[in-house]
């Protein structure tokens, strides 16, 4: 599967974004979907993760209550709703996937990743 990320951008501290990773292949569907981020100097941290059948997901404690992880299989789309964006959440983000659906917290586990679109938050 190939992946491209898009949506990433400027915005102040309060706002919102939605990023959207794209998906070729016919069966993006069997596929669980991660958000990555990294940050200057900082190692690939773990965002947010959905089960390929959508039913489960997580976060990390630092963006739960602020993002929403969804899919859309039919258009082989995954989605990152960003709201109350902070300064610290500047990074790249990156979208992967992954078949096995194990350790899903963990970006080693995943395979396939797209480019990364960048997220710029100002104070």
């Amino acid at each position: 599967v190939q992946l491209q990320a898009s949506g990433g951008g400027l915005v102040q501290a309060g706002g919102s974004l939605r990023l959207s990773c794209a998906a070729s292949g016919r069966t993006f569907s069997t596929y669980y979907m991660g958000w990555f981020r990294q940050a200057p100097g900082k190692e690939r941290e773990f965002v947010a993760y959905i089960r390929w059948s959508g039913v489960s997901t997580d976060y990390v404690d630092s963006v739960k209550g602020r993002c929403t992880i969804s899919r859309d299989n039919a258009k082989n789309t995954v989605y990152l709703q960003m709201n109350s964006l902070k300064p610290e959440d500047t990074a790249v983000y990156y979208c992967a996937a992954q078949l096995a659906g194990s350790d899903y917290y963990s970006w080693s586990r995943y395979g396939y990743w797209g480019q990364g679109t960048q997220v710029t938050v100002s104070s």
